[in-house]
């Protein structure tokens, strides 16, 4: 069993910052891929960034790559999203995803385990 806890999320205007930070919990991290994910009210879920546990590996959508950096500290199982330059088209409630795939077309998939979600809002 795996859980995932996020924290970091907030307003910020146009331009600015945020961190997010999802915890793990569980016997399994390693080797396992994991990111983040966001919704926006009316839209479906999708996948902005993911990293192989304690390998590497990253992928980022078209709509963030270059202003949104993940990261991982292995010793701490914690994951990390730096997200700047941000816009109002990237409020979202934003969630950690844990064992999903990326298709080499780049389309996340569903995760099997799901953080409880933060709220990223965006204003300009």
């Amino acid at each position: 069993q795996v859980q995932l806890v996020e924290s970091g999320g907030g307003s910020v205007q146009a331009g600015g910052s945020l961190r997010l930070s999802c915890a793990v919990s569980g016997n399994t991290y390693h080797g396992y891929r994991m990111g983040w994910f966001r919704q926006a009210p009316g839209k479906e879920r999708e996948g902005v960034a993911s990293i192989v546990g304690g390998v590497g590996g990253t992928y980022y959508s078209d709509s963030v790559v270059g202003r949104f950096t993940i990261s991982q500290d292995n010793t701490k199982k914690t994951l990390y999203l730096q997200m700047v330059s941000l816009k109002p088209e990237d409020t979202a409630v934003y969630y950690c995803a844990f064992d999903f795939r990326v298709s080499p077309l780049g389309v996340f998939g569903p995760a099997e385990y799901w953080g409880q979600g933060t709220q990223v809002t965006v204003s300009s």
